[in-house]
C-alpha cells in the first residue's frame, strides 16, 4: 500500500526508485521483521544448496522465454526488430537495475510473504493465489500511473503478471532457493526488453 501511494504522489526517475526508494520501502521493514522473528535469511530462501542446479534449470527456462519473445517480436513487426527498450541508461545499468528490482520484489513476495503464508495457510494453491493476486496488484500503479495503459492492455498486462507470479511461486516452492525466482524475474524481463 505504501508503494502504491508513493507511485501516486511522487515521480522520481526510475533508476532512483528501483535502486534506492523501493529497497528502502520494501526491504528495510522486511529485515526488521525477520530480526524480530529471530530468524535467519535462510527463512526467506537465501541458501546456497543446489545453487548451480537452480541456475541451470532457470537458464533453460530463460532460453524458452527468449524464444517466445523472439516469436512475439517477429509476429509484431513482420521481421526481427532488435531495438532494445532500455530507456536512457546503459545496457549494464539496465541489467543492474533489473537485478536490483528482481531481488527487492522476489525477496519480499516469494522469500518473505510466501514463506510466512505457507506457515499459516498450508495450502499451496491458496497461497499461490493470494501471492499472485498481490503481485498483480502491486504492479498496477506503474501500469496505470506511469505507462498509462488502456483498459484492454491493462487487463492483458495484469493477467500476464499474475501468471508469471504463479509460475515463479511454483518454482520457488520446489527449490526453496530465492535465487530461482530472482533469475526467473530477470530472464522473463530481458527478452521482453530486448525483443519487444
Amino acid at each position: 500500500m505504501v508503494w502504491g501511494f508513493y507511485r501516486l504522489l511522487f515521480q522520481a526517475p526510475v533508476p532512483l526508485e528501483e535502486l534506492l526508494v523501493k529497497p528502502i520501502i520494501w526491504l528495510v521493514p522486511l529485515f526488521f521483521l525477520i530480526k524480530s522473528e529471530k530468524l535467519t535469511l535462510s527463512s526467506i530462501g537465501v541458501v546456497f544448496n543446489n545453487f548451480f542446479k537452480v541456475v541451470y534449470s532457470v537458464l533453460s527456462l530463460g532460453f524458452v522465454f527468449s524464444l517466445f519473445a523472439l516469436l512475439v517480436n517477429y509476429l509484431k513487426y513482420g521481421e526481427l526488430n532488435f531495438a532494445a527498450n532500455i530507456g536512457e541508461v546503459t545496457f549494464t545499468g539496465a541489467l543492474l537495475l533489473s537485478f536490483i528490482t528482481a531481488i527487492t520484489e522476489e525477496v519480499t513476495f516469494r522469500g518473505y510473504l510466501l514463506t510466512r503464508l505457507m506457515g499459516s495457510i498450508k495450502s499451496e494453491r491458496t497461497v499461490t493465489l493470494v501471492i499472485s493476486v498481490g503481485w498483480a496488484l502491486i504492479h498496477l500503479p506503474i501500469a496505470i500511473l506511469d505507462w498509462r495503459l488502456e483498459p484492454g492492455s491493462l487487463l492483458i498486462y495484469t493477467i500476464v503478471v499474475f501468471l508469471f507470479s504463479v509460475g515463479t511461486t511454483f518454482v520457488f516452492l520446489r527449490t526453496k532457493n530465492i535465487a530461482a525466482p530472482i533469475l526467473l524475474h530477470v530472464l522473463w524481463q530481458w527478452p521482453i526488453i530486448l525483443f519487444r
